[in-house]
């Protein structure tokens, strides 16, 4: 294929993902409004539950402060929506362009990885907003006063619509990457720049620096990190195994191979 073929297949596999793009985002954008219900509702849960406890109205009032505020915020839904959808297929295209160009090896490397990098980005995603959403919005609202003693006054929760989004959305973006460690490690072992021994070798230090890595991906509170770090030490383990796994049917086929 000459430079000139190049530049039509990457041309077409641009138009084709631009316009993917752009159906996912109309139609998030139709849905924007209950997406954005359902980002709420581990923060709805709450109030229900101090509702049953207290026996009083203890809603939470969600505020918007510039006359735009929602409607950009349902703009930012779609756009992170678009992306969401619109990732696996781009991938795929960017796959299908360098495809030619790969061997057969490196081929059998890429494919699980590319099918895998979507379900752990999901499965990371799932885990914030079944299992950290819950307790972190019970610890984050645990903070308010009524305001009973004495020479003090209430401090009460309203946070505003963009604020909870670029909230939610930090947590997800950062246990949907913190969810990709089993996969970018494995596709190094299998492409042979990394083995299980040097895992179990750098364990000390790996942990180290997954506890940096989750206060930078978290906000600044002991609670976001230690939810982050906790899941990351886990996916470390199971790398390792992975990787031992990938190492074994490596060296089973060079053993071959030589005979």
């Amino acid at each position: 294929m000459d430079f000139g073929s190049h530049l039509s297949e990457l041309r077409y596999r641009l138009v084709i993902s631009v316009l993917f793009f752009l159906g996912a985002f109309c139609l998030c954008y139709y849905f924007s409004e209950e997406i954005y219900k359902f980002l709420l509702r581990p923060l709805a849960e709450i109030a229900n539950q101090r509702d049953g406890v207290t026996g009083k109205n203890c809603s939470f009032t969600l505020i918007y402060t510039g006359l735009t505020e929602t409607f950009v915020v349902y703009l930012k839904v779609a756009f992170l929506g678009a992306i969401l959808l619109s990732a696996p297929f781009f991938i795929w295209q960017i796959y299908m362009f360098v495809a030619p160009g790969l061997y057969p090896t490196e081929k059998r490397a890429f494919i699980p990885y590319i099918v895998s990098a979507p379900i752990l980005f999901v499965l990371g995603c799932s885990v914030v907003y079944y299992y950290v959403f819950p307790l972190a919005w019970q610890f984050f609202v645990s903070f308010e006063y009524d305001g009973s003693k004495p020479g003090t006054l209430p401090i009460e929760f309203m946070p505003s619509v963009s604020e909870y989004l670029d909230l939610v959305v930090q947590f997800m973006f950062a246990f949907g990457i913190a969810f990709q460690l089993p996969g970018i490690l494995t596709l190094l072992c299998h492409i042979g720049l990394l083995d299980h021994n040097a895992l179990v070798r750098k364990r000390k230090f790996s942990i180290v620096l997954i506890f940096i890595v989750a206060a930078i991906l978290t906000p600044p509170d002991v609670l976001s990190q230690i939810g982050l770090a906790i899941p990351m030490l886990f996916l470390y383990e199971l790398s390792i195994l992975s990787c031992r796994y990938v190492c074994k049917r490596r060296s089973s086929a060079e053993k071959k191979g030589g005979t």
